[in-house]
């Protein structure tokens, strides 16, 4: 089994319910083993959008790189995920942040993901599940990155809505 970690956001809809299917869909193909619990975002790149829910998860998968994103991907279909602008507003987007250690790039897919250390959105969720977890390019723990970052956009929203997954409630 490969040890992955997810970037989960949405900011259409209803929200909440939105991350909730896209954790049972993502357990259809994955162990899910971790979740943070949710924080709500100001928009990154195009800023004139509501507000995100963000969450971090950990899981393990048999599934290679590739056919995890394919998965995704249509798991973001499924649930109703319209194409649109480059960080524009969306029902859901799933990222995939950390596959083992793996550092691979080519043109669909780049892991560790490009920008997740410019990103308090998903820097203080996965440092909540994953705070020793360290960048195999930068050698940086996950902590580490997410103190670097301005923290002010995000804000703890609510615990983790995945039952049993979260210990501490926050």
């Amino acid at each position: 089994m490969n040890q992955i970690y997810l970037g989960l956001g949405t900011n259409l809809g209803q929200r909440e319910q939105n991350i909730r299917q896209a954790l049972t869909g993502i357990s259809s193909f994955c162990v899910v083993t971790a979740v943070s619990p949710l924080y709500e975002t100001l928009a990154w790149g195009v800023t004139d959008q509501p507000p995100f829910l963000n969450l971090c998860a950990a899981a393990q998968t048999a599934v290679a790189p590739h056919g995890l994103l394919a998965q995704l991907k249509q798991l973001e279909t499924t649930l109703g995920r319209e194409p649109t602008f480059r960080w524009g507003p969306r029902l859901i987007d799933i990222d995939i942040l950390f596959y083992n250690e793996l550092i691979m790039s080519d043109e669909r897919l780049t892991i560790p993901h490009p920008r997740l250390a410019e990103r308090a959105f998903v820097l203080v969720p996965l440092a909540q599940i994953a705070p020793n977890l360290r960048h195999p390019q930068t050698g940086q723990t996950v902590l580490e990155m997410s103190t670097a970052v301005d923290q002010s956009p995000i804000t703890h929203y609510a615990p983790a809505p995945w039952p049993g997954l979260w210990p501490l409630e926050n």
